[in-house]
């Protein structure tokens, strides 16, 4: 009995000590920001300790780096960023943090468009990101290697049949009512993959401004066109959307989320709960009389 007593308590107090082991075994990664730093957890799975540098309902357009990114960096094996100039304060961090471990641009290889880091919104682009990063953390970490291949194959089964299920819902909206207006100019992939036209006041990056004539235009367009979709990202100013809205007679829709999830427990906390949210406000909008 004696005995026993004497094992059960050797293994309580052991467990503690275990489970942090456990737990400092786990490659250690930075993915860049919220929608990255999913896609690297939906491979990498109970493998990885995943760091998010720009949080949910951020712009890492304008972010500004912390100490505590910095540290978050330098304490990492992995540096999972997008590429295609979207963290353009990237290089500068990871230069103070003198990392030295592997770096995963995850848009290596995808069909980008010049000028445009969006890719992501594409699910034929997440795709290519999902491979990357299976690779990548494989070569990191091979004794996990096969791990993550397979959740990377699982994973992409379910964005495959996303893909299937957006381009049945675009499907529903005639082709000349395909079209909405965002706050910047973050659905470019989206449009060439599904076929639906964006407009936006602002380019690519949310750092730019419209000019007068620049608004005037689109808000003319709107009208011409009778656009009814108008829509405001989770993280820029909506400012322009409602002015376009209030000059053109148009009604704003749901939040969209271009470059940031929601938080856990809203309507975007994963990719793949993004991308169904957005088409459904989309083809609500667009569909609109």
């Amino acid at each position: 009995m004696r005995f026993a007593v004497l094992l059960s308590l050797l293994i309580a107090a052991w467990a503690p000590s275990a489970r942090a082991q456990d737990q400092s075994q786990k490659l250690k990664l930075v993915a860049t920001f919220s929608i990255l730093g999913d896609l690297v957890a939906e491979v990498g799975g109970d493998s990885v300790d995943v760091t998010t540098l720009v949080p949910p309902d951020t712009d890492a357009h304008v972010y500004q780096p912390k100490p505590a990114d910095i540290r978050a960096i330098a304490g990492a094996q992995v540096l999972v960023s997008n590429g295609l100039g979207f963290e353009g304060w990237l290089d500068r961090v990871a230069g103070a943090a003198a990392f030295k471990g592997q770096r995963i641009v995850a848009s290596d290889g995808a069909p980008a468009m010049a000028g445009d880091p969006h890719c992501w919104q594409s699910v034929a682009c997440a795709r290519v990101y999902v491979a990357n990063i299976a690779r990548g953390l494989g070569a990191a970490d091979p004794a996990h290697a096969a791990a993550y291949r397979e959740r990377a194959a699982a994973y992409d089964a379910r964005l495959a049949a996303l893909d299937a299920w957006i381009r049945s819902q675009i499907a529903k909206v005639p082709e000349d009512k395909r079209q909405a207006i965002t706050g910047h100019n973050s659905f470019e992939y989206f449009a060439r993959a599904y076929g639906v036209r964006f407009e936006a006041p602002r380019g690519y990056n949310t750092d730019s401004e419209p000019s007068a004539r620049d608004m005037a235009n689109l808000i003319r367009q709107v009208r011409a066109q009778k656009i009814r979709a108008l829509f405001i990202e989770n993280m820029t100013n909506p400012a322009l959307v409602d002015e376009v809205a209030r000059e053109s007679g148009a009604h704003v829709g749901p939040r969209l989320y271009s470059d940031a999830l929601s938080k856990p427990g809203g309507p975007a906390a994963t990719y793949e709960a993004m991308m169904r949210h957005n088409v459904s406000a989309l083809v609500a909008g667009m569909a609109a009389p």
